[in-house]
């Protein structure tokens, strides 16, 4: 149930999470340019420490941006550079954990589709953010995106589908499953391919922490990024930056 089993068991189906994963990349990654050219004005480095398959570190370096990305799951991380590969992109992955993340220092520290609820305690999530703002240049900022847990109901067992795709013979269906525990959650991925009479699941479970977005603002700010604000509109989370 850890962050990095999750994200290694779904590695190779996570694009099939979005209805167009190519798309996804090209316009996460265009709103992400337009959100740090507002707010941290001429930046070009950024550290990607939650990248996952490379979503949004495909897609700003797509866009011109220095790149460098990490994440806790090794098997993510070699499908992230083999996409990197196979599109020509110049992006440098490395093994961390968020938490204790180094280097730099960067313009920009993102951590992007919810990666920081991951970590279950505040004190956790602020030795994160201490770790994102040792990376982080003067002047520069970290960009956090996250589910808006304020405005859900965060109880019982909810049902959220994703996608659905043909591949090959196959019908293919995306959804989660979400059980609440306090202010915790377990999340049950499911990828269940369907070809007739061969049938075939593939779950993916973590537990999350439903931490609302005022309460990581706050923590922003006491790890060293007094201008923290919230985004909305932009990105299809809330935008969470730290300045």
């Amino acid at each position: 149930m850890d962050p990095a089993g999750f994200y290694d068991a779904l590695s190779p189906h996570f694009h099939l999470i979005h209805p167009d994963w190519e798309r996804s990349v090209e316009l996460q990654g265009e709103q992400l340019d337009g959100i740090l050219r507002e707010f941290v004005p001429g930046a070009r480095t950024v550290l990607d420490c939650a990248c996952g398959i490379g979503t949004q570190a495909l897609g700003l370096a797509a866009r011109g941006y220095d790149v460098t990305a990490s994440d806790i799951a090794e098997t993510a991380l070699a499908r992230a550079r083999r996409e990197a590969e196979r599109r020509g992109l110049a992006v440098a992955f490395s093994l961390a954990d968020m938490r204790e993340v180094a280097g730099g220092p960067f313009d920009v520290v993102l951590a992007a589709d919810n990666a920081v609820p991951h970590l279950l305690t505040d004190a956790d999530i602020l030795r994160a953010f201490g770790a994102f703002r040792r990376c982080t240049r003067p002047g520069g900022a970290c960009v956090v995106t996250v589910r808006d847990y304020a405005a859900m109901e965060r109880s019982g067992v909810q049902l959220q589908a994703h996608a659905a795709h043909r591949v090959g013979d196959a019908l293919v269906s995306v959804y989660q499953v979400r059980e609440f525990d306090g202010p915790t959650y377990v999340l049950n991925l499911y990828v269940v391919e369907d070809a007739g009479e061969r049938r075939t699941v593939h779950v993916a479970r973590t537990r999350y922490y439903a931490v609302p977005a005022d309460r990581l603002l706050e923590l922003l700010r006491e790890a060293g990024f007094p201008d923290a604000r919230r985004i909305d509109g932009r990105f299809f989370q809330p935008v969470l930056v730290g300045r």
